[in-house]
């Protein structure tokens, strides 16, 4: 079967949707797909990833990695130059790929999706899947990158109405994120639509793991304290604002809320740090994605963070990470998504609201205070991982629908 994948970031990228994207061309590959992967050169952290291998990828996979300026995500036009780049090489070089049976449209950069159709509309049979990790343009209204009811976004609107009509099949990440997509941009006949949730590696998480803990526990501003972890991007969609006031409430010099990552609200957390004095908030870098578990083993939890009107529009990935380790999770956003629904099915930790930093901080003096509610939270955390959000789980997902696709029409 041939698999084509397009996404602006790839490994050694520390973009999450690009290791989502390694990891199912990987497995696609190994059960004897020709895949071909279709990715930039540019970086989700400028500077953060190399543009080595260009043309090749490990010798199973067809890399195709595309030149983009690289200027990162800092404003608005930066942006733009690299998403247009992209999804203009994009689209020329799926063109001239021979007949693929499925292309995998990711949504890095947004419409995206554009490149997958037009290699169908020139290879009718050629099957297209939509795997949507932010829905678009409803998150560049959300955080006010264009006008709602606008111009561009009644513009934008239409080509996404149009895009997914040429789709066959669209993945979502959450039900509430499914519901936006269909209810928004389907037609009453196609595509349909399923939920396969992120994952993390079971290889990289086995059962039972015991190894060191990331050497920054170490520094003087964590050393003798229980950690809470934010791992990952820190954007648009995750205020930060019930975490300081947490922090400001808990401020006894024994708990830290550590933000190990990056993004368009680190400045905005490292002002609040500044301002109002939070020396139990400590901001670090990205790491490679395989110093992770060794940052997650060294954590009491885990916490993720959504607005509230992200609810359908992203889903935060942070969540698998803290469950592959058997951290308890603490989520603060809306009801509905996939860390609330996790946290309702499994018992794995505690679901609060925005605006509710005497529940967070509840919730952290809770899990450091009684080890018996933490160490029940973080098993739940592992069956949780074990049943529904590590590879072995989600890959067969993408197999049955693949087999459903290559079937005659």
């Amino acid at each position: 079967m041939r698999v084509a994948i397009v996404n602006l970031f790839y490994p050694p990228d520390v973009a999450a949707s690009g290791t989502f994207m390694a990891s199912l061309a990987a497995h696609r590959s190994s059960i004897g797909d020709d895949v071909t992967v279709v990715c930039g050169t540019g970086a989700y952290v400028r500077g953060a990833s190399s543009a080595a291998d260009a043309s090749s990828g490990d010798g199973s996979i067809r890399l195709l990695r595309l030149w983009t300026p690289g200027l990162g995500k800092t404003n608005t036009v930066r942006r733009l130059a690299d998403y247009l780049t992209f999804l203009a090489s994009a689209t020329v070089r799926l063109l001239a790929l021979p007949r693929q049976d499925v292309v995998v449209a990711m949504t890095s950069p947004p419409f995206v999706l554009l490149a997958a159709v037009a290699h169908r509309l020139v290879h009718p049979t050629t099957r297209v899947v939509f795997w949507c990790h932010d829905v678009y343009p409803d998150a560049a209204e959300e955080y006010g990158t264009i006008r709602r009811g606008g111009l561009a976004s009644r513009a934008l609107r239409r080509l996404q109405r149009w895009l997914v009509a040429h789709t066959d099949h669209v993945i979502a990440l959450d039900e509430a994120m499914l519901h936006r997509l269909l209810s928004e941009y389907a037609t009453s006949a196609r595509p349909a639509g399923s939920v396969i949730p992120n994952w993390e590696p079971l290889a990289m998480f086995p059962p039972e793991a015991d190894g060191e803990r990331w050497p920054g526990y170490d520094d003087d501003d964590l050393r003798d304290r229980d950690v809470v972890l934010y791992l990952g991007n820190l954007g648009y969609g995750h205020p930060v604002g019930t975490i300081a006031d947490a922090a400001e409430l808990l401020d006894d010099g024994s708990i830290s809320f550590l933000f190990v990552g990056g993004g368009i609200r680190y400045p905005e957390l490292a002002d609040a740090v500044r301002r109002r004095r939070l020396g139990d908030i400590v901001l670090r870098g990205y790491v490679p994605k395989e110093i992770t578990p060794s940052v997650l083993r060294g954590a009491l939890a885990v916490v993720v963070l959504l607005d509230d009107g992200s609810l359908g529009i992203m889903s935060p990935c942070k969540l698998h990470g803290g469950l592959a380790t058997g951290r308890p999770v603490i989520y603060v956003g809306p009801s509905g998504t996939n860390v609330d629904d996790a946290i309702e099915a499994y018992g794995c930790g505690f679901s609060l609201r925005q605006g509710d930093a005497a529940g967070l901080v509840d919730a952290v003096r809770r899990l450091r205070n009684d080890e018996e509610l933490r160490e029940e939270l973080g098993r739940n955390a592992r069956k949780a991982f074990d049943e529904a959000y590590s590879d072995a789980r989600t890959l067969p997902m993408f197999d049955a629908l693949f087999d459903r696709l290559r079937r005659p029409v």
